[in-house]
């Protein structure tokens, strides 16, 4: 694999804490931790609000209540907003001057050109496909499911468009904030270029296995978008590209899966 072109950004001064590969794992850790606890937090919220409105409410209720679909939909997206709001307000608060700084060690929040945006727009739209067709390669004709398609066939219209939006967004910014700058970064100062975008698109591809139901096959898939997503990041100096690709990317993926699942017959 040939390693991206790119200058880095000059060290910043020595008082300037620097992400180490340690620190970027326990970032990514924290990520899918906060999204347990957040969940069982707003469960339990709910559990709470609906004894209060019917005084003695049984837990059949509460059951009764997750039950639906776009009550399930809604503690999704609440949950994946809180966890997203927490997370980048973590590494704001740990790496503020490395926030805005274009190449690694920075993390990339600067505005990239309009033609990087239309290439991740491309680059986005593509990976569905081409990831798509890799998994059926692989998988020889195996289907691979996902947890969202349990909300997905009960769930109304304005709650999927709703929950879409949110995991084309909220989840995007978060991830490439973790993966394509703070674990990047990090893996850049101890490893050469390719090496590096390989073992973060690996770890990428890894932390989603739980939601493909531990299915190895949709391994090369989710790792080729974190190699193309790596490239994005570095070739143009912006982390934004890799966030619209990633957003295009789940916002096409949930689009057919949600088409599918509501055709009719």
């Amino acid at each position: 694999m040939d390693a991206p072109r790119f200058s880095p950004s000059p060290m910043p001064p020595a008082s300037t804490r620097l992400p180490e590969i340690g620190h970027a794992l326990g970032m990514i850790v924290l990520y899918f931790a906060l999204q347990v606890a957040i969940g069982m937090l707003v469960v339990l919220l709910l559990g709470m609000a609906i004894g209060l409105a019917h005084h003695h409410a049984a837990i059949s209720d509460v059951h009764a209540a997750m039950a639906d679909a776009d009550v399930k939909s809604s503690l999704v997206m609440i949950v994946l907003l809180a966890d997203a709001a927490a997370t980048l307000w973590l590494a704001r608060r740990f790496w503020p001057p490395l926030w805005s700084r274009a190449q690694p060690p920075g993390f990339g929040f600067t505005v990239p050109t309009a033609a990087w945006c239309a290439v991740a727009v491309v680059v986005g739209l593509a990976m569905p496909w081409v990831g798509g067709k890799l998994t059926e390669l692989i998988a020889h004709g195996h289907a691979v499911p996902q947890d969202v398609k349990q909300l997905g066939g009960d769930t109304s219209l304005g709650f999927g468009i709703a929950l879409t939006l949110v995991v084309a967004s909220a989840g995007p910014l978060v991830e490439e904030l973790l993966f394509r700058g703070v674990l990047l970064s990090a893996l850049l100062r101890r490893l050469r270029t390719a090496w590096a975008v390989l073992v973060s698109a690996v770890l990428f591809a890894l932390v989603h296995l739980p939601d493909l139901h531990w299915l190895w096959y949709a391994l090369p898939n989710l790792a080729l978008l974190g190699v193309a997503l790596a490239w994005l990041r570095l070739r143009s100096g912006s982390l934004w590209p890799a966030v619209i690709a990633h957003g295009c990317n789940n916002l096409l993926a949930m689009a057919a899966l949600f088409a599918s699942l509501h055709q009719p017959g």
